[in-house]
């Protein structure tokens, strides 16, 4: 059975860099979508970007647009975010999902309901 664990959370001053991981066992990530969302406090769960099973067609929500990068290292298993320029704003629990395999054959969905395997989410912090 699929099972994501996150890492690469922390606390960043704005302006910083951080970068996390998705690691994916018990399964292969080939068949599926992987999706990365965020929670702040008081906030309702956002997506932030997501990338296909192969791969490729990464989408990302505008408020991260030309920040974040999202990237799949299939021998790894791992799905990477990359965030620069970091904002006060960005300051959340950011978790990883994943489509049911073969759920999605091309791109990836932004809704957070098309995604049944989460992982267990690590905190950002970008504060002075």
């Amino acid at each position: 059975q699929l099972q994501l664990v996150e890492s690469g959370g922390g606390l960043v001053q704005p302006g910083g860099s951080l970068r996390l991981s998705c690691v994916a066992s018990g399964s292969t990530l080939d068949y599926s979508a992987i999706g990365w969302f965020r929670q702040a406090p008081g906030k309702e769960r956002e997506e932030v970007s997501c990338i296909s099973r192969r791969g490729d067609k990464p989408k990302y929500a505008d408020a991260v647009k030309g920040r974040f990068t999202i990237s799949k290292d299939s021998a790894e298993n791992t799905v990477t975010l990359q965030m620069n320029s970091l904002k006060p704003e960005d300051t959340a629990v950011y978790s990883c999902a994943a489509t049911r395999p073969l759920q999605f054959i091309e791109g990836c969905p932004m809704e957070y309901d098309k995604y049944n395997t989460w992982g267990q989410g690590a905190q950002v912090t970008v504060s002075s």
